[in-house]
């Protein structure tokens, strides 16, 4: 048995298909609102997968009112290889958007590669907006989501899922929920043809890292111009295109894969999405508000998906 890929800290992978994941510092749901504003529930969206999920409602005097809340549904980043709800990152970044944003949130763990290969992902994940739709008049805490106004999004590889989610959701008539908006975070995608920063020496280390995971992740025999790695390469139809709902894309400026970023917000332009926004926060770094969730950095992210939600 030899070691065949590795994450440090975070990802072994060897010979003989045995998967070692190392997680980070995590934080336990919690229906005690009053140390944060929110309150918190695990949830189990598919026991046969198995997929499950983290919900936040904030507890505020808003919440008391009729008023319905939007739903954010979020999936989080790790290369399709790694990442929970339950990291500590994740917990309070998303707590702490609810009470910001005056909104439900759905933060999905999906299965995870290279056990389970794409596009698992984006069905485990599309699975979830079904789950949503069955449990909002059963669930407590889904009692003042208002189904009619549910946003994507998700970091890095999250960010990638958000698209792929997107378009199952406009392909297939019988989602339940209606989409107004998508927010994916650092975007994680690819192709065989690289950037600028993806050929420099000073990322090498990033690149090496994120071509592993995408060896993980892709369906075995494919390359970075598999469609979930290379968006341009779906063959889609003018109709389909036109029915994505806005799109703001949120950068990082000491970020790598910023360009794949910036390359994705310029894509869906030409293909006529109706509104596509570049926000870029120059002097962070991937995933900052993950690693750093109370920082201002993110506390400005947060303010930001709070605007654009109240537009729609």
């Amino acid at each position: 048995m030899s070691l065949i890929a590795e994450a440090p800290d975070f990802l072994q992978v060897y010979s003989d298909g045995i998967v070692k994941r190392f997680d980070p510092e995590t934080a336990p749901a919690s229906l005690d609102s009053s140390s944060n504003g929110y309150k918190s529930k695990d949830v189990i969206i598919d026991p046969s997968k198995p997929i499950t999920g983290r919900l936040f409602i904030p507890d505020s005097p808003n919440t008391i009112s009729e008023k319905k809340l939007p739903l954010l549904v979020y999936f989080h980043g790790g290369g399709f290889c790694i990442g929970s709800t339950t990291w500590l990152g994740y917990h309070h970044f998303l707590g702490d958007f609810s009470v910001t944003s005056q909104s439900i949130v759905l933060s999905v763990d999906y299965r995870l590669a290279p056990e389970h290969r794409l596009p698992i992902a984006y069905e485990d994940c599309y699975t979830s907006l079904q789950w949503l739709g069955d449990q909002v008049t059963s669930e407590p805490l889904l009692q003042k989501a208002d189904i009619s106004r549910v946003f994507l999004s998700g970091d890095s590889a999250g960010g990638n899922i958000v698209h792929h989610v997107a378009l199952k959701a406009i392909q297939n008539n019988g989602c339940p929920l209606k989409i107004k908006g998508l927010m994916p975070i650092h975007p994680y995608f690819g192709s065989e043809n690289r950037t600028e920063k993806e050929m420099g020496d000073e990322g090498a280390g990033d690149v090496a890292m994120n071509d592993m995971f995408w060896r993980l992740s892709i369906p075995e025999g494919s390359n970075r111009d598999y469609f979930g790695c290379n968006f341009e390469k779906a063959n889609l139809s003018e109709s389909v295109w036109s029915k994505f709902p806005a799109i703001e894309v949120y950068v990082a400026g000491s970020d790598f894969l910023k360009e794949r970023g910036v390359m994705y917000a310029e894509f869906m332009q030409k293909k006529g999405v109706n509104e596509v926004k570049l926000v870029e926060a120059k002097e962070e770094k991937h995933v900052f508000h993950v690693l750093d969730p109370k920082s201002n950095a993110t506390r400005l992210l947060q303010s930001q998906m709070s605007q654009f939600m109240q537009r729609y």
